[in-house]
């Protein structure tokens, strides 16, 4: 299982938020970039980026600045927020990013999502934000009637290479994964799944390294990470030996 340090960009800055809230931030730097080189330099081999401007504008916003840590920062980059058509995709992948997460789009346009996975096969991941067991989307601000299996559903014929599963009411406050949810979910797909939201300690990372077995590959972790709740090569030797 790999684990994946989250490196939200609010304004320019590396922020957290707290259930998706914008007005619930805390600033951790005001350069992400030495943020995301500080943890590959811990044993990261994957950053999960976000641009928070981009998902609450619906429009890439910081993406000179996502440009600066893909040419400073090793790891592989996966980025999402605003990310609503081909032309943004591909300009991404041109400036290096691996992997490009599609949210919104996903709900409003499936068939562009399908188009993309062809175009990129293994480079497009899936992004299931969820709340109350209902889909949220643009930014986490409206609500969807239809449930994350349902959409998973939907691309299990495409060619995307994972889907991050993010629990809204846990991202950000440090309660714990929904172990049962996430179970229910990747029993439910072929697709592998990313788990996301309420990673708080190194024994939520040994609870979910059991769920290997029914497709969730990896771990996303944000706020554990910069409390210092969770240090983050003892996590990723944890999940490389799981156990």
């Amino acid at each position: 299982m790999i684990i994946i340090p989250a490196v939200d960009i609010k304004e320019g800055r590396c922020v957290r938020l707290k259930q998706g809230i914008a007005s619930e931030e805390t600033i951790f730097s005001d350069q992400p970039e030495e943020m995301a080189k500080r943890w590959y330099d811990m044993g990261a081999q994957r950053i999960h980026v976000v641009d928070l401007d981009g998902a609450f504008s619906g429009r890439p916003v910081n993406i000179r600045l996502i440009e600066k840590i893909v040419k400073n920062v090793p790891a592989e980059i996966e980025i999402g927020g605003g990310i609503r058509d081909i032309d943004t995709i591909k300009r991404y992948i041109e400036i290096g990013v691996k992997y490009v997460i599609l949210g919104t789009v996903a709900i409003k346009n499936s068939d562009m999502v399908i188009e993309a996975s062809e175009i990129f096969p293994g480079r497009i991941i899936l992004g299931i934000d969820a709340r109350d067991g209902k889909i949220a989307v643009e930014g986490w601000t409206k609500g969807e009637d239809v449930t994350p299996i349902e959409i998973a559903k939907r691309f299990e014929s495409s060619k995307i290479s994972s889907i991050i599963y993010t629990d809204i009411k846990r991202d950000g406050m440090k309660t714990g994964p929904n172990i049962d949810v996430i179970k229910k979910l990747a029993s439910s797909t072929n697709i592998p799944i990313i788990a996301s939201g309420g990673i708080s300690s190194i024994e939520d990372i040994k609870r979910l390294l059991p769920l290997k077995s029914y497709g969730v590959e990896g771990v996303i972790i944000g706020r554990a990470l910069y409390d210092g709740d969770i240090n983050l090569a003892e996590a990723i030797k944890i999940a490389k030996e799981g156990v």
